[in-house]
């Protein structure tokens, strides 16, 4: 991590927890101690918005896992990102790949969804990256790109500091399976090249680019030495007491 870039640490819990459950994952996220020089999110289910809000320190960030592209409307189950700060919530994670692949969420949509959350003032954690198949047919870069390139069309020029990117190549996500740091870092060089010259070398040199696909206590500092990984996206992870390993990976 560039020094000038504040390490950052998502906790995304996924459908995951009760009240009890999150009581405990509070507890531990509280006793600490957590790195004053690491910005920490967690990305809560819906339901538990309000109540992880309420509950965890000010100083840890509160995620909904997604939203919706407009204010308001008939549009079942959805959330938008005017209730998500309502609420007391700051940021929303989008594209996720589990979004993507398992319930079809398209480039465009994802794109516009990260249009409209900025837009409305919440901060955005958008995510991108290739499956298995994608890797092994050495298309990574064309993925990633692409997938980037539709995201960052819908992102105003004045938004770029309430952006933090996950790279989280899908074949690493739950399976154990992790990309090296050498593998992780050669991506996220890539995508802050790209930036760099695709919107502004300020641009690329100031946005987190962080990874996600089972990043654990163990592979957490490795990761975090990375010239440009700025932090993790972390799943299941997050929900156990060791996941302050993880957020102090850059101490």
């Amino acid at each position: 991590m560039a020094p000038q870039r504040k390490f950052f640490v998502g906790g995304n819990w996924k459908m995951n927890g009760n009240k009890k459950e999150i009581d405990g994952i509070i507890s531990f996220l509280t006793a600490g101690p957590i790195d004053p020089n690491t910005e920490l999110v967690c990305g809560v289910p819906p339901c538990y918005l309000e109540y992880s809000r309420q509950k965890l320190p000010a100083s840890i960030g509160v995620a909904a896992q997604n939203c919706y592209k407009v204010a308001k409307g008939a549009f079942t189950g959805e959330i938008s990102p005017a209730m998500i700060k309502d609420i007391g919530a700051e940021w929303v994670i989008l594209g996720h790949s589990e979004r993507r692949n398992v319930f079809g969420e398209s480039d465009s949509l994802i794109a516009e969804k990260v249009h409209h959350a900025l837009s409305e003032g919440l901060k955005v954690i958008p995510c991108i990256g290739e499956k298995l198949e994608e890797r092994e047919a050495g298309k990574t870069e064309e993925v990633v790109f692409h997938q980037l390139k539709a995201i960052v069309e819908k992102i105003p020029s004045d938004k770029w500091d309430h952006v933090v990117i996950a790279y989280e190549p899908v074949w690493a996500i739950g399976t154990g399976k992790t990309a090296t740091p050498q593998q992780a870092q050669e991506v996220h060089g890539k995508l802050r090249q790209w930036l760099s010259e695709n919107v502004s070398a300020d641009v690329a040199q100031k946005t987190r680019i962080i990874y996600g696909g089972s990043v654990t206590a163990e592979n957490c500092r490795e990761l975090a030495k990375e010239v440009d990984i700025d932090g993790s996206l972390v799943g299941g992870a997050s929900l156990k007491p060791d996941f302050i390993h993880i957020v102090n990976a850059s101490q």
